[in-house]
């Protein structure tokens, strides 16, 4: 039987038959759907290495269809700072929900840094959560298809610095408003979460003023309600 070594990070877990699961791993390689036989006896040496919230490393080996069979898993790390905040948490699993979901159709390799990127964000009590909400909601519009456009407006003219904005969710886009609350800054702190992996924009200083705007335009462009 063919194995593969990856890191993956369990999305979903659905409990099969008496003593196995069913899961939806995310990985370097895409989306990869895994059987744990076992696991949920009481001395599985499976059930450590698959626990949510956590990255790990797994052997895969090919099964029937699609199914691959869990060898062996190792935790390589735990993200137990994410569940000392209720916020965070919920957020977490709405990630994990979205991208269970979006990956039966895309099926991207950039999902994982996508969901590694959002665990190491909200397991530091100092990153702001609006601005991992920001980052996570307009990189899931990108994998989706449906990129925000940060540079023209409703018009296809050039966003200027000396003018303000508002976001127009029906139409996606936005447009000139001289009672708008987004501004040249706004656009900047967008077109930086859009281009740039999150460990990046978790060190910018300036932006704690602007992000609850800009993760309402980028939860609103990304219509995951």
């Amino acid at each position: 039987m063919k194995a593969e070594r990856t890191q993956a990070i369990v999305l979903r877990r659905t409990d099969y038959g008496e003593s196995d699961r069913i899961l939806q791993l995310i990985t370097p390689g895409g989306k990869k759907s895994v059987i744990a036989r076992g696991v949920r006896k009481p001395r599985s040496k499976l059930a450590g290495g698959i626990e949510l919230l956590a990255e790990s490393d797994v052997l895969l080996r090919s099964g029937k269809g699609e199914l691959y069979i869990l060898s062996s898993a190792r935790m390589i790390k735990f993200y137990q700072g994410v569940m000392g905040d209720y916020d965070r948490l919920m957020f977490v699993y709405t990630v994990f929900k979205l991208v269970a979901r979006a990956s039966e159709h895309i099926d991207s390799s950039d999902w994982y840094d996508v969901v590694r990127e959002v665990l190491m964000a909200t397991d530091d009590a100092h990153t702001n959560l609006s601005l991992s909400k920001a980052w996570f909601y307009l990189q899931y519009s990108r994998l989706m298809g449906d990129e925000l456009n940060v540079q023209r407006d409703r018009n296809g003219e050039p966003l200027q610095p000396d003018h303000a904005y508002r976001y127009d969710a029906q139409e996606k886009t936005f447009i000139v408003d001289t009672s708008g609350e987004i501004t040249a800054n706004h656009i900047k702190l967008l077109r930086l979460l859009a281009t740039r992996p999150l460990h990046v924009a978790r060190h910018v200083s300036g932006i704690a003023e602007l992000v609850a705007v800009v993760a309402t335009v980028a939860r609103q462009h990304a219509a995951v309600d």
